[in-house]
């Protein structure tokens, strides 16, 4: 009778198994890229099978030993940070220098009534633990954003900022830039949100049934290159390896930018953008001239917001009709609060980007996600400060007068 004792590691793992599944199917596939990997135990590919069969050993290896940093540990963090940890990336390091409030317990599950008053990284830290005891799970209390320095953020493999006012999102994507690493933010108001991602120059694998059409090697958008493409015989089908390549632009360029051509010059297209566009960009231009507030109920400040909503809509040539007083003033009512079941769509949606990234494998996010929770919508778009064939210009920051900027913190 065969001995299926426990074995020592992964290359065991795959020897003993190694006789049970044949080479080209997708479990036997499987064992013999295990055997290639001195890296993986035996019990973390029994840990990780599902994904390791999803994505492939070679990326579960990347994200073992992935340091992350996740700043601002509010409900959308602790989404984030579930999924990463139980996908088993090496590291994450917890940064925040406020502390856990009534406001928070909310839509929060790392926190309880008992850590009122404490650090809210300190205080979410031991539940994350719990979540993956293989994770090491560090804290950072200090404020980030005066962490200025390439080397700081040099250590981590994806920087990620959430529910931060743009003033401080936009300093972390520089630093991040200046260090070389993919940067993520992300923030959810009530029924709505996005995802942002600058991942400046991003290598991805795709993988895909052969077609009739070859594909070519050469530019396939304005920010997107093929740069090479194999194929083979899988499960008696033929599959098409296309290696591609991205390229991003940072939060403040974005701020401004105009539609992509596709969009621009669509008119039927033009109707369809969602208004969410508009009003998350308006925030970013009120927060970068208000010192990163958000707008209170103030009459002069709701008025201020509206204008400059307005405004962006008009500066981008989007029918004014899609821009209704009545999603404004949604949109204006659940800036700061925070729903559990967005926090989770978005936290989702952000996590399985950043294992995808650090995999190299499927196509990132282009480079802005919107979430409106009320129509279940999460259109995408590619906004970057000059596109190829587009006569506009990148769009300068709408002036303000100086007595509306003085707003109170």
């Amino acid at each position: 009778m065969t001995d299926l004792a426990a074995p020592s590691n992964a290359s065991d793992a795959a020897a003993a198994l190694n006789g049970f599944f044949p080479a080209d199917d997708a479990a036997g596939q499987t064992v013999a890229a295990m055997a290639e990997s001195e890296k993986i135990s035996a019990d973390e590919i029994a840990l990780y099978d599902r994904q390791i069969r999803l994505w492939g050993v070679k990326a579960q290896e990347k994200i073992r030993t992935a340091n992350i940093l996740l700043v601002s540990i509010k409900a959308l963090a602790n989404e984030i940070a579930k999924n990463l940890v139980l996908a088993g990336i090496g590291s994450i390091t917890l940064a925040d220098h406020e502390n856990v409030s009534e406001d928070d317990l909310g839509a929060q599950f790392f926190i309880s009534d008992a850590d009122v008053g404490k650090n809210r990284a300190e205080a979410a830290a031991p539940q994350v633990r719990k979540l993956n005891p293989r994770v090491k799970v560090n804290t950072y209390t200090s404020p980030i954003t005066t962490e200025t320095e390439a080397s700081f953020y040099a250590q981590f493999d994806v920087i990620i900022a959430t529910d931060l006012d743009f003033n401080s999102t936009n300093t972390l994507n520089l630093c991040a830039r200046l260090a070389n690493r993919p940067f993520y933010a992300g923030a959810s108001h009530g029924l709505y949100g996005y995802i942002f991602a600058d991942l400046i120059q991003h290598k991805f694998v795709v993988e895909r049934d052969l077609g009739n059409k070859t594909t070519q090697v050469g530019p396939e958008s304005s920010t997107r290159s093929i740069l090479e493409t194999s194929s083979k015989k899988e499960n008696g089908k033929s599959v098409e390896t296309v290696t591609k390549q991205e390229i991003y632009s940072p939060i403040m360029a974005i701020k401004d930018s105009p539609l992509p051509p596709e969009l621009a010059n669509n008119q039927r297209r033009l109707r369809k953008v969602h208004p969410l566009l508009t009003c998350v960009r308006a925030l970013w231009e009120y927060q970068f001239k208000a010192h990163g507030v958000l707008p209170s109920h103030d009459p002069q400040q709701l008025q201020l917001f509206t204008m400059m909503a307005t405004d962006k809509h008009k500066l981008h040539m989007l029918p004014s009709s899609t821009l209704t007083a009545e999603f404004l003033r949604s949109f204006l009512q659940n800036l700061g609060s925070e729903i559990a079941p967005v926090t989770a769509f978005l936290g989702g949606q952000l996590a399985q980007d950043v294992i995808n990234v650090l995999g190299q494998r499927e196509q990132p996010i282009q480079n802005l996600l919107l979430f409106d929770g009320e129509e279940c919508a999460g259109p995408v778009y590619a906004l970057h400060p000059i596109f190829a064939d587009n006569p506009i210009a990148a769009l300068p920051s709408i002036p303000m007068p100086v007595e509306a900027i003085a707003i109170d913190d």
